[in-house]
């Protein structure tokens, strides 16, 4: 975070300042000597000496109401929607806090732009996006001072956060923007137009929310449209509908990346080891180098590719994305963490999935187990609207055609893939409740060698069931390989 006074994020965000001391006789200071250096948090347990806290209403807590918890911490301010009479800190009152932080970060991106060399490269898609993000963060270590986002960071309120983590050593600025309506990412690229776009596909994942495959598309080129005037699109030329996104990129140059097709960084001879890696040559135009990814799974060769083009955009050999990628793990949890415990391995993807990725992390079951017996525990995919029965239904179907020997479904809406798993000859089918009674059944149905998947979306909270698996794990002095 850059210094600036409460008179100067007061500017920023068309608020006014509020000192509640003065009404209490308590001596205050003026809003241009009242310095914000620190971290601006809406989590009052993060808030730091210096910081700024964010009182953010949310459906089951009013951050208004941890102003103290704040203070205790070290916040010296604070951005409110209402008054806030008690408050142990002088405050900028805004109408609406969520707009007040989005123009906040505007205000100190443009601050940053106009001190320095920072690069923001924003990326979007369907899948892969948190992944691509923690590639980037580690394959661009040589180019110098990175931010990325932690986590999943992708909204109104975490892309914010994440710019106003940047300050002046900055060099790139690392940000993912998710959509789950037309318009998400017109909004978050007017808070940090991209000097690079990332989109990575186009699939069905919030269909629910958008109603068509056609319309996802459509938000997902905001990204390209929101680049700055002499921005660059890194677009999937494996991706009919990314690829038509040249189209309303408003004259962006644009470099590509595929598997399959014609483009500017490419992979070529993709194979998978037995642990669930995937070697590959990697190739920019006549310079071609063996690579092999540190990431399980070989749906990570699109997102490495993506991470590769913004590499070489940003000045990279071919030789230093090679490395980068080979021990680039993942840093986001519950996102194709490969454990093992006695001669079980665990699969935990339980962080988001939709039928993509659904595919692709039994894709990884069947990789990583080879032989062994192959146990795929599945939660519901959330937002599919009108094609969530058919669809979990086909995620059955199509374990059954990757070997998959035991399916266990959790809740109610994922008993449809169940059905498809039945029906398509899966030799064991089990359907539980919840969580406790998975992990109950796992207990009596597991074998000593079995290699066992964890996938949901992160609402239906089997991303818990891997957590105590893995912390079953620890108990016997098992350990990580990724």
């Amino acid at each position: 975070m850059i210094t600036l006074t409460l008179a100067e994020i007061a500017a920023a965000t068309s608020g006014r300042v509020h000192d509640p001391g003065q009404s209490t006789g308590r001596p205050a200071e003026p809003s241009e000597l009242v310095q914000v250096t620190s971290e601006v948090v809406i989590d009052s347990r993060l808030a730091a000496p210096g910081g700024l806290f964010v009182a953010v209403t949310g459906e089951r807590v009013d951050g208004h109401d941890y102003l103290t918890a704040a203070a205790e911490r070290g916040a010296v301010a604070a951005l409110v929607s209402r008054p806030v009479p008690d408050s142990p800190v002088p405050y900028v009152h805004v109408p609406d806090v969520q707009l007040a932080l989005g123009a906040l970060a505007r205000e100190v991106l443009v601050r940053l732009r106009a001190a320095g060399q920072i690069t923001v490269v924003a990326i979007t898609g369907s899948v892969g996006k948190t992944s691509t993000k923690d590639l980037l963060a580690q394959v661009l270590a040589p180019v110098g001072d990175l931010i990325a986002p932690a986590g999943s960071f992708n909204n109104e309120l975490g892309l914010p956060l994440t710019v106003l983590r940047a300050n002046e050593r900055t060099r790139v600025l690392v940000l993912e923007m998710g959509a789950d309506r037309v318009g998400n990412l017109t909004y978050l690229t007017a808070i940090a137009p991209p000097d690079i776009a990332v989109v990575l596909a186009v699939g069905t994942a919030h269909l629910g929310g958008f109603g068509s495959v056609e319309a996802i598309a459509m938000a997902k080129s905001e990204l390209v449209q929101g680049l700055r005037p002499d921005g660059i699109a890194v677009l999937n030329a494996d991706d009919p509908r990314v690829v038509t996104m040249a189209e309303v990129s408003a004259g962006a140059e644009v470099r590509s990346f595929a598997q399959v097709a014609d483009a500017h960084v490419r992979a070529t001879d993709v194979t998978v080891d037995a642990d669930g890696h995937a070697t590959f040559t990697l190739s920019a135009g006549p310079v071609h180098v063996p690579a092999r990814l540190a990431l399980v799974g070989r749906h990570h060769v699109t997102n490495a590719l993506a991470a590769a083009t913004v590499a070489l955009t940003l000045g990279l050999t071919l030789e230093q994305v090679a490395d980068g990628l080979g021990t680039a793990a993942a840093l986001s949890p519950h996102r194709m963490h490969v454990r093992s415990w006695g001669r079980r391995t665990l699969i935990d993807d339980a962080y988001n999935a939709n039928p993509d990725s659904m595919r692709a992390a039994l894709d990884a079951l069947g990789s990583i187990a080879g032989t062994r017996r192959r146990v795929a525990v599945l939660g519901e995919m959330r937002e599919l609207g009108e094609i969530a029965a058919q669809a979990h239904e086909e995620i059955g179907r199509y374990a059954a055609g990757q070997g998959t020997d035991l399916v266990v479904t959790v809740g109610s809406g994922a008993e449809p893939i169940a059905g498809g798993a039945r029906a398509a000859g899966v030799p064991v089918v089990r359907s539980v409740a919840d969580v406790g009674e998975a992990e109950e059944l796992l207990v009596s149905e597991l074998g000593d060698d079995d290699v066992v998947l964890v996938k949901s979306s992160n609402s239906a909270g089997l991303a818990a069931l891997a957590d105590r698996l893995v912390a079953a794990a620890g108990s016997t002095g098992a350990g990580e390989s990724a």
